[in-house]
């Protein structure tokens, strides 16, 4: 299999504000409760590494208040908007260094498993840790195949497994890793991390709820790949029928939040 390593979604495509819109809702909620205090404090100096829509980016501000700051970063920043405590930065965290720091608390949310430097960019994220500063990385965990707990016919469920099945497939030829997430914790550890702590999350997705409308999205996103792939448009157009139909239910992904903490420095007496 060839890989591709550009990354596969494009914030300038039509259906951006669509998928932006689908994970908000879904996984904002579980990203802000991993993000209280101790974590997050208000005069802290914080790192949105990937920042997407800037819905964590501006949760961030909120919590920091007028005597903090948020950098929020991304490849292609368009969808972000700065405040009086946020700055935005054009950013490749992959080749390009820091955008500042140290920083009390980053966060990248969907961003690693996407790169095939996923490790390497773990530890250059530590090491932009401040002392006493947490890193959190929060994934998808891929690896299975998605449950589907109503389907109007047999039918419909293949056709359902079958396209997110090729959706992953797409997805690795651009050097995206279905099972990162098992790994993160092990790999935060490895890097000097203390405190480390795991949570997931999972939900059943109904047949018009914004979750199943993100893999609907995310199949008109990879459209030409998966027409490639041996799709047809005719079960690509059903596809999409079926996460509109509320006979259908799907649970979703483990959403994977881990978080680790850099040692603070002793000083002898």
């Amino acid at each position: 299999m060839s890989i591709d390593l550009d990354y596969t979604f494009d914030n300038a495509s039509p259906q951006v504000g669509a998928q932006m819109t689908a994970l908000e809702s879904f996984l904002d909620p579980v990203t802000a409760r991993r993000l209280t205090p101790p974590l997050v404090r208000p005069g802290a100096t914080c790192w949105e590494v990937g920042a997407g829509g800037g819905s964590v980016a501006r949760f961030l501000a909120d919590a920091v208040g007028p005597e903090g700051l948020v950098v929020a970063t991304d490849l292609d920043p368009q969808h972000l908007e700065a405040r009086p405590n946020m700055v935005i930065r054009r950013h490749d965290v992959r080749t390009d260094p820091p955008p500042g720091g140290p920083f009390q608390l980053i966060h990248a949310r969907l961003l690693l498993l996407h790169l095939p430097e996923r490790e390497r960019v773990l530890r250059k994220l530590v090491g932009t840790l401040a002392p006493g500063g947490w890193l959190v990385i929060e994934e998808f965990d891929c690896s299975t195949p998605l449950r589907v707990l109503a389907a109007p016919d047999d039918d419909s469920a293949k056709l359902f497994t079958q396209v997110m099945e090729t959706i992953l497939g797409v997805l690795q030829s651009h050097g995206a890793s279905m099972d990162w997430a098992q790994g993160v914790h092990t790999a935060m550890c490895q890097a000097g991390l203390v405190n480390v702590d795991t949570v997931t999350h999972s939900q059943s997705w109904p047949g018009g709820s914004s979750g199943l409308s993100l893999h609907a999205t995310n199949s008109r996103q990879l459209e030409p790949e998966l027409l490639a792939a041996g799709l047809s448009i005719g079960q690509l157009r059903a596809f999409r029928e079926l996460t509109a139909n509320p006979d259908f239910a799907a649970m979703s992904y483990q959403f994977v939040s881990t978080r680790g903490r850099r040692p603070a420095i002793v000083r002898g007496n």
